[in-house]
Parts: C-alpha cells; sequence; structure tokens
C-alpha cells in the first residue's frame, strides 16, 4: 500500500499538499477552540474508596472536606478588633452564590487553632460546592477573586489553590518552553541540514502535528473527559516526532535523490516514490509503535493520565500522517532545491552514511571487536545509575510541587510557620452504626498512633461523618501509613469509608500498581508484535524491549536521586518532596517507550535492508548503524532541546518529566544505540533474524520489508552526483 501511496504522491504532489495545508486550515479553526472544553481536574480513581467516600458525603452532607484555607493578616489589627471581623465578615457575605458548601471562620466556631500565635491573623475554612475535581476547581475559579479583604492582606491556601496555581503556571512554562526552545530547535536544524529549505520542514510538520491533534482531542471532548494537561504531550510529542519524521524522510530523499543524474527531469518522483518505500514504511511503523506505547494510558481511570494518551497518541498519529502527506508532496515539488539556502561550509559535503567507512562505522566495528566487555560495562554503568530506584518513595501532589514564590505555597508555609505544626486529616464515613458503636469507633481510632483528635463533623439518620488529625504533610510515607491503619479498622455495627488528600493519595499508588502490570504486558505485548512484523524476527523485538529498559530505568534512578533524595535541589530550584509523585512514572513510561523504539525502527529497518542484500550480520549493523548514527543523534539533540525547556518549568513534577525524559533519551540515543546494539546483534549473529519456521515463511509473503537504494533507476558509476548534505 505505502509504494502506491508513494507513486500517486509522486504524480498528484500538489494535489496532496494543497489538500493537506486545507486541512491543517481547518483542523487550526476548530482545534484553537479546544481549550474551552478541556478539563482541571482528572486526577482520581472514581472506583476508589477516597472517591466513592466524598461522593456519598456530598450526596448525605454536601461536600465538608478542608477544599480551601483564606488568611487574613495585619500588621496593626488583631483577629479580635470589630474592623478586622467586619473585613472577614464582608468577604463571607460577598461569596459568589453556589461556589461553597461550607465556610467556616474563628468568629463562629471560637476555635482557637484557626488564630495565628501573634494573634494578627485568622483562617477562612472553606469546602466548594459541585461534583467531582473538575467543578471544585472552577467554583474555586469564581470564589477566588471574591475572597481578597478590604484593609487585610489575603494568601490562599488548600489543595485548590495548590490545583489552580498548578494550572496557571503549567500553562506559562509551557508557552515560555515552545518561546525558546523553537529559536534553538530551528538553529539547529539549520546546522544539521545544511540549508535554510531542508531546515524548515521539521517546523512545518511540527506545526500540522500540533493543529491536528488538538482538532482531534476536541471532537473527543465530546465524548469523554480531556484534562488540560494533554496540550503539554501534544507540544512535547508533536514537535518531537516531526523533528525525527523530518530527519529521516528528507535524509533517506537527499540520498536517493543523490544517486540520480544531475539532468534527470524525473529524478524528484523517482527519489520520492524510493524514500516513501524505504523510510515512508518505517515513519509509519515508528507512528504505529508510539501510539501503541501511548495506548497503555488509556487503561488507567484516572482522567488525567487517560487525557495523556488522548493527547499521545493524536499528536503521533498526526505526525506521521503529515509526515507520509504533506512532507513528501512538498519534497516532490521542491526537488533539489530542498537544499536552497545552503550554508557556505556545507556545500561539498557528501550523503552522510552512504559508505561503511564513517565514523559511526568504526565506532561499531570497534564495539563489535569486544563486544562482551562492552556490554559488561554498559550494564553495569546503567544499572548503577538505576539504583537509587530500589529506595523510591510515592506520593502525589501538595503545595511543594509549586515555586517557593508561588501564592499558595508561601499561604501553605505561613500555615505551617503561624498557626502550628503542619496538620493531616483524614474523613471518616460511618454508614448504618448506632451512637454507641460510633462512639466505639472513635475510641479505636484515636488509638492508632499518631492520631491527635477526632472530631464530629455532622450526623444524619445512621449516617455520621468524623475527622482525624494528626502532626505532619499529608504526602509522607507516614501519613500513607496512618490511613491505612485507619482503613484496618471495622466500627462495631455498619461499615466505615476513610477519604481525604491522604487517602487519594493512597488509592491512587494503588491504582497505578494495578494496573501497572497490564500497561506492560499491553506495551510489550504490541511492540513483539508490530516489530515482528517490520523485521522478521522474534529475537530482535525482545532484545529492543530489554534495551530500552536499561535506558528508561536508569532514568527512573536518576530522578529518583534528585527529586526524592533531593539532590541537585539548589541547583535546579525546587523544594525536594521527599518521594515521586506516582504518575510521572507512567507517564515517563509511555513516551519513553515510544520514542526509544522510534529509534529502534529507524535504525533497524537500515540493517535489516543491508540484511536482505548480503546477509552479511556485521556488515548489515555496520552499515545501519553510520546511516542513521548521525540521525538518530541528531534527532536526539533537537528533541533534547524541546524536552530540556519542559525541565526549567516551575512546577515539580514538570521539570521531573523534563529531566528525566532528557537523560533516558540521551542515554538510548547514544549508549543503547551506539554500544549496546551493535555488541549484542554481534553476539548473537544470525540468530537476531529467528523466527520459527511457520511465522518466517508467513513474514516473507506478507511482512513488513524496506526495498534497497537506487532500484528504480540506478546512475552508472559515472553518473554525475549532487552534493547532499545531512
Amino acid at each position: 500500500m505505502i509504494d502506491r501511496w508513494g507513486s500517486f504522491v509522486a504524480r498528484r504532489a500538489l494535489a496532496v499538499l494543497l489538500a493537506g495545508m486545507a486541512l491543517a486550515v481547518a483542523a487550526g479553526a476548530y482545534g484553537f477552540g479546544v481549550f474551552d472544553s478541556l478539563s482541571q481536574g482528572g486526577f482520581d480513581d472514581p472506583s476508589s474508596e477516597s472517591a466513592r467516600e466524598l461522593t456519598l458525603e456530598q450526596d448525605t452532607f454536601g461536600n465538608k472536606s478542608v477544599d480551601v484555607v483564606a488568611i487574613y493578616s495585619s500588621d496593626d489589627l488583631t483577629v479580635d478588633d470589630p474592623s478586622f471581623r467586619r473585613a472577614v465578615e464582608d468577604v463571607v457575605a460577598g461569596l459568589p452564590a453556589g461556589t461553597t458548601s461550607s465556610v467556616l471562620t474563628y468568629y463562629d466556631t471560637n476555635d482557637p487553632s484557626m488564630v495565628s500565635a501573634d494573634k494578627h491573623s485568622v483562617q477562612l475554612v472553606i469546602s466548594l460546592a459541585g461534583k467531582g475535581q473538575d467543578a471544585f476547581l472552577k467554583n474555586y475559579d469564581r470564589l477566588s477573586p471574591a475572597l481578597e479583604a478590604q484593609g487585610l492582606r489575603t494568601e490562599v491556601a488548600g489543595a485548590f489553590a495548590v490545583y489552580s496555581d498548578v494550572n496557571e503556571i503549567t500553562s506559562q512554562d509551557l508557552a515560555r518552553a515552545e518561546t525558546l526552545s523553537m529559536p534553538i530547535v530551528l538553529l539547529l536544524a539549520l546546522l544539521i541540514f545544511g540549508s535554510l529549505v531542508a531546515a524548515s520542514m521539521p517546523a512545518l510538520v511540527g506545526l500540522l502535528a500540533m493543529l491536528g491533534a488538538l482538532a482531534v482531542v476536541r471532537v473527543l471532548t465530546n465524548f469523554t473527559e480531556v484534562s488540560i494537561f494533554s496540550v503539554n504531550v501534544i507540544s512535547l510529542l508533536g514537535i518531537g516526532l516531526a523533528i525525527d519524521y523530518a530527519l529521516f524522510v528528507i535524509s533517506r530523499f537527499r540520498e536517493e535523490l543523490a544517486l540520480l543524474p544531475l539532468d534527470d527531469p524525473d529524478a524528484s518522483a523517482k527519489a520520492i516514490r524510493r524514500t516513501m518505500n524505504t523510510a515512508g514504511r518505517t515513519v509509519l511503523f515508528s507512528g504505529l509503535t508510539v501510539a501503541a506505547a501511548m495506548s497503555s494510558l488509556l487503561i488507567f481511570p484516572q482522567a488525567f493520565l487517560k487525557s495523556m494518551g488522548y493527547g499521545g497518541i493524536s499528536a503521533v498519529l498526526v505526525a506521521m500522517l503529515a509526515a507520509l502527506t504533506v512532507l513528501p508532496a512538498t519534497l516532490r515539488l521542491l526537488g533539489r532545491r530542498v537544499d536552497g539556502g545552503r550554508l557556505p561550509w556545507r556545500r561539498h559535503r557528501a550523503v552522510a552514511g552512504a559508505d561503511e567507512h564513517g565514523r559511526w562505522a568504526r565506532l561499531a566495528r570497534g564495539v563489535m571487536r569486544r563486544p562482551v566487555a562492552v556490554i559488561a560495562v554498559t550494564v553495569i554503568g546503567l544499572l548503577a545509575l538505576a539504583s537509587p530506584f530500589l529506595g523510591v518513595r510515592w506520593g502525589s501532589v501538595d503545595y511543594r510541587v509549586l515555586p517557593d514564590d508561588a501564592p499558595a505555597h508561601v499561604a501553605a508555609q505561613k500555615l505551617n510557620d503561624q498557626f502550628g505544626p503542619e496538620r493531616s486529616t483524614a474523613n471518616l464515613l460511618l454508614r448504618g452504626a448506632t451512637a454507641t458503636d460510633v462512639a466505639a469507633y472513635t475510641d479505636q481510632i484515636k488509638q492508632v498512633d499518631g492520631i491527635l483528635a477526632v472530631q464530629p463533623v455532622e450526623s444524619a439518620g445512621d449516617t455520621t461523618l468524623l475527622r482525624a488529625v494528626w502532626d505532619g504533610n499529608s504526602q509522607t510515607e507516614r501519613s500513607q501509613g496512618i490511613v491505612r491503619e485507619l482503613r484496618a479498622i471495622d466500627p462495631p455495627s455498619g461499615s466505615a469509608m476513610v477519604g481525604g488528600l491522604t487517602a487519594d493519595t493512597v488509592d491512587l499508588v494503588t491504582s497505578v500498581g494495578s494496573h501497572l502490570p497490564w500497561m506492560g504486558l499491553i506495551v510489550v505485548g504490541v511492540m513483539l508484535v508490530l516489530l515482528f512484523m517490520a523485521f522478521g524476527s522474534l529475537v530482535l523485538p525482545i532484545k529492543a524491549v530489554v534495551m530500552n529498559l536499561f535506558s528508561i530505568t536508569a532514568s527512573f534512578g536518576v530522578i529518583t536521586w534528585i527529586f526524592s533524595d533531593g539532590h541537585l535541589s539548589g541547583l535546579l530550584g525546587f523544594t525536594p518532596q521527599g518521594y515521586l509523585d506516582a504518575t510521572n512514572p507512567i507517564l515517563m513510561l509511555a513516551i519513553l517507550f515510544g520514542l526509544s523504539m522510534d529509534y529502534e525502527v529507524f535504525l533497524l529497518s537500515r540493517v535489516r535492508e543491508q540484511w536482505d542484500r548480503t546477509h552479511d550480520n556485521d556488515l548489515a549493523v555496520v552499515s545501519g548503524v553510520q546511516k542513521t548514527g548521525r540521525i538518530i543523534t541528531s534527532a536526539a539533540v533537537l528533541l533534547a532541546v524541546v524536552i530540556g525547556a519542559f525541565g526549567m518549568s516551575g512546577i515539580v513534577f514538570m521539570k521531573m518529566l523534563g529531566i528525566g525524559m532528557l537523560v533516558a533519551l540521551l542515554i538510548d540515543a547514544t549508549v543503547v544505540r551506539a554500544l549496546l546494539v551493535p555488541a549484542t546483534m554481534k553476539l548473537l549473529g544470525s540468530w537476531n533474524w529467528w523466527a520459527p519456521g511457520p511465522l518466517s515463511r508467513w513474514w516473507e509473503r506478507h511482512g513488513f520489508r524496506e526495498d534497497g537504494p537506487g532500484t528504480d533507476e540506478a546512475p552508472s558509476s559515472s553518473a554525475e552526483k549532487s552534493p547532499v548534505a545531512v
């Protein structure tokens, strides 16, 4: 099918280009409206105990969780001053209707814990109205401007103040990352491609990928909840894969074009057919493998993770389609003008990877002379990098993910400093318990080590809501342990459910852990099938999965050492949380597995091509490394700039995602592809291409295969060739 499409593009390039651009304009006009349809929540598992407790609590009493804490302060007035009190009460009276389910002030409760030690600050405790996190965040957005008190200093803390700041800062960071990275990417692309025209191609494919993906996601919002964070992965993968695919297609087009005489009027048509039969097939399978990796996120119940999957799949497939339609049509029309605006020092550069005697070939031969030593040293080094991950601790979002000067971080720190030590709570919802049994259950809860108090909140019929309080941050292992102990206690009659922030985290970690094996099976299973179809071997897919796991686990070790253990926090500008956000490694696993397979397909496609021609394993490996080494390294460098910009985010989990992916990408594109892959393929020899007889025969008839270069019309040895720079 791909060969027929290549012939069609060669004949109807202008029509394909115009149709593609028209679709892009329509997608852009429709897709930019997606931002009004994206949700801000989606971090919980609807089937978890904490989510069910919150639903029942809301149905019975309305929301009673402490969602927002407004702190009012004055340097001159104390909280008992009439003007201070009047200012706070005016705020309460002016809160928008329908945004809150409960508002508590010191003046109503006379609770001394709501007043600071110096008597110059007081808390206003708010429970938000609504059903679910997205509704809470929307109500918080309505409520927030009304919290400002006349004549008093106002600061806002609490989970939804943190979520709001995270969403706002993430949007700002995304815009800044794109602003910073794009000029650098364009400059590097110019240096890599060596010409202005060729260097503009990745930007074209990237723009089309982002516009198309936003349109696809907007369609999805009509059927399911999609988080605002899906836009982040669209930006990252859309630009990243545009770079990869444009590099691979353009470099192959130039290579094929250089094999044809300068006076051949049909050279660009022949070159684009050959490019689509080779690089086009590789891009097709690469796109499918990356999309398969991202689809594994759809098995998680959290809408946040599913949304990353939706955004990733959309960006990958649209980038792939753009690289197989608009890009080859553009190249067909440009022909040799693809080298227009060539840099002066690149005018006489030969095709990179045109022989087996370049520096990448020499590196591969050197590795293959001592494969066992190379594997031993490399694996030991990667395992050493991965070792901190053995002591990983898990948590979720709290105020410390924010920069130190973020409003919610400042307010939370003030709560801790002026209102006593930081405390955590859990909501205990009892149903069907008598008053006597509620009292007995309360006594049992008080016996849990660390519990300071168990406060009655509300009661209706045979349903009672209690709140357990203990010292410490809600995300620590100690707090999570307390919640597990609370859940192990059953009331003498009826049932009990435990909810709250810490319970949310316990359920998140449990949910992620229970779905992770299924994610792994999906990713590995689909990769094995797709790579077998691509290369006709059962050995190479297994080897590819193992190689990718080395680079990914090494990056997990690095982020654990930095973000959980707290190393380099001063240099990188963040407050260590003492744990990793449980969702980040899942996102990294899906994205990195896809990108790693992307490079694997690029490399092995050229290795298989040479193997089919010569059946010389060593020559095939050397040729594949030589022909793709520069391309893969260049793609990795360009993508590293895009990902590195995310590492500059003020949000800790975005910074962790950027740095972790940067480490894994650089390890994969250098250590794994240049050292581990050649070494293991040397040791395996002809076993690299083994498959059972029936599967081998099936692949010979139906499998994916790239043809060798120049079969359309190879020039004679005396034919003049054009200089090509990649």
